[in-house]
C-alpha cells in the first residue's frame, strides 16, 4: 500500500493542534492593511478554529 501525499495547498492553509483542532489564519491579512484600523489587523493575526465538518474532510488531506 503506497503512503498517502500530503496536499500541499492544505498544508499552506491549516495547522493541526497538539489536541487535534483544525486551525487557520484569516483571509485578506496583507491587502490594504495600512488602511486598516489596529484592532482589525490584530483580530486578523489570531488563528481561528474550522467546523468540524470541514476540519474532517482536512485531515484527509493533512495524513501526517
Amino acid at each position: 500500500m503506497p503512503k498517502i501525499k500530503t496536499h500541499k495547498g492544505a498544508k499552506r492553509r491549516f495547522h493541526i493542534t497538539g489536541t487535534g483542532k483544525v486551525v487557520r489564519t484569516k483571509g485578506p491579512k496583507s491587502h490594504f492593511r495600512r488602511n486598516k484600523a489596529a484592532r482589525v489587523k490584530r483580530m486578523l493575526d489570531k488563528k481561528i478554529g474550522v467546523s468540524k465538518a470541514m476540519a474532517k474532510k482536512i485531515k484527509l488531506f493533512l495524513p501526517s
